[in-house]
């Protein structure tokens, strides 16, 4: 549901969401974008006083993303196109092979090497995402399992998912669930996903004490924090 209120001379629209939660989340996404979580049964005019309440922290942050370059990349599924991967950029070769059954994807020497039937957009892209997808749960459990000594809590689950909206969730249940393009981003990058994932465990919002807790795991989360704000928009196909 969309709404709206007034702070100063400017109109603030945000996306309301309701959730079974107690505390309520404000958010901005670029290049425009406001969300409000809320916990189920909130009431319009609360939900508006805490906007009203964020406006200069949200008025800021739109004024940061309009002067930055958001536009999202369109790549093409051509031999020479780049990809990335952990942070750098690869470019994509495609060969055809008539006797295989399934697309086959490899990161070999510096290439994306993409093998199928027929030169077809929508199956290489397909392929990419697949492959995306199994490197993203690979590197993310290998990740998990570096950092679990920092936490007591052990996650529930871990699932990687197309989430258009979000790099990570945390569930009431402490299942652990990730974006399939997450594996783009450079290795501490990735490592800030994993850690904010972590502390989500015990803290279901983003308190002081919760960014204390990833402050002690990673004491530069904040330029890590900064490199997907900057360049998330670029991990995409």
């Amino acid at each position: 549901m969309q709404s709206c209120v007034k702070f100063g001379t400017r109109i603030i629209k945000y996306d309301v969401s309701h959730k079974d939660r107690k505390t309520m989340e404000i958010s901005v996404e670029p290049p425009d974008k406001v969300f409000v979580i809320a916990p189920c049964g909130t009431d319009e005019k609360i939900i508006q006083k805490k906007v009203k309440s964020k406006g200069s922290w949200i008025v800021q942050k739109l004024f940061t993303f309009k002067s930055m370059e958001y536009r999202k990349i369109q790549r093409e599924f051509v031999n020479g196109e780049s990809f990335m991967y952990l942070g750098r950029n690869y470019s994509l070769q495609i060969h055809i092979n008539d006797k295989i059954k399934n697309a086959d994807v490899k990161l070999y020497r510096g290439k994306f090497y993409v093998t199928l039937q027929k030169k077809d957009e929508k199956l290489i892209k397909n392929a990419m995402k697949n492959w995306y997808r199994e490197k993203t749960s690979e590197k993310v459990m290998e990740r998990i399992k570096y950092y679990e000594h920092f936490f007591r809590k052990k996650t529930t689950g871990v699932k990687v998912r197309d989430q258009q909206k979000r790099w990570a969730s945390c569930t009431s249940t402490n299942e652990l669930l990730f974006n399939w393009r997450c594996v783009m981003a450079p290795s501490h990058v990735l490592d800030y996903i994993v850690v904010h994932e972590m502390c989500h465990m015990y803290y279901k919002n983003h308190s002081n004490e919760f960014w204390d807790m990833i402050s002690n795991v990673l004491h530069d989360y904040e330029r890590r924090k900064e490199w997907l704000k900057n360049y998330g928009v670029r991990m995409d196909l």
